[in-house]
C-alpha cells in the first residue's frame, strides 16, 4: 500500500492484545518497549515471524538481534505506563467496533479481519476521491484527516 500510495497514505498501528491469548500482552509490551528505542517495526516483525515462541527469553534475544539496549528494553517491558497505553488503544478499538484482530480503519471506515489487497485499494481509492474534493474546496492538506473524521467517535 505504501508503495502504491506513497505519502498520501498514513499507517497507524494500535495494539489490541486479545485476552484469550496469554502471550498477547507481553508481545504488545515487547513491541512498545522496542519502540521506545526506535525499533517498533523490527520487534513487530520478529513477534509475527515467531508467533508460536513468544517467551520473555525470546523477546530479550530479539531485542539484541534488532540492536537495542537490552537492559533498557527489560526495564521498559515492566513499565506500567506502556501497559496503560496499550490498554487505552485496546479500549479505543473496542469502542469503534474492533473486537478482534486484525481490524482496519481507512478514514474511519471499518474493515474487519484479513482482507485482500483489492478490498483495501477499493476503500482507499474511494476515500482519496473524497479527500481530493476537500483539498479542491480549500482544505489544507495538513488538516484533511482531522476534517474527514471530525464527526467520528474519536478525535485524531
Amino acid at each position: 500500500m505504501k508503495k502504491d500510495y506513497g505519502d498520501d497514505l498514513r499507517i497507524v498501528f494500535k495494539q489490541n492484545p486479545l485476552s484469550f491469548h496469554n502471550r498477547a500482552m507481553p508481545a504488545a509490551l515487547a513491541t512498545e518497549a522496542a519502540g521506545k528505542q526506535g525499533k517498533f517495526w523490527e520487534m513487530h516483525d520478529k513477534v509475527f515471524e515467531n508467533n508460536k515462541d513468544l517467551t520473555d527469553e525470546n523477546f530479550a534475544k530479539w531485542a539484541g538481534e534488532i540492536g537495542i539496549n537490552a537492559d533498557q528494553f527489560k526495564k521498559d517491558m515492566k513499565d506500567k505506563a506502556l501497559e496503560e497505553r496499550i490498554k487505552g488503544q485496546q479500549a479505543q478499538g473496542m469502542k469503534l467496533g474492533a473486537r478482534g484482530t486484525p481490524a482496519f480503519f481507512v478514514n474511519g471506515r471499518f474493515l474487519s479481519g484479513a482482507q485482500p489487497v483489492d478490498a483495501f485499494k477499493k476503500v482507499i481509492d474511494e476515500e482519496m476521491k473524497k479527500v481530493d474534493k476537500l483539498i479542491a474546496a480549500g482544505t489544507p492538506k495538513a488538516e484533511v484527516y482531522a476534517k474527514v473524521i471530525a464527526n467520528g467517535k474519536t478525535k485524531p
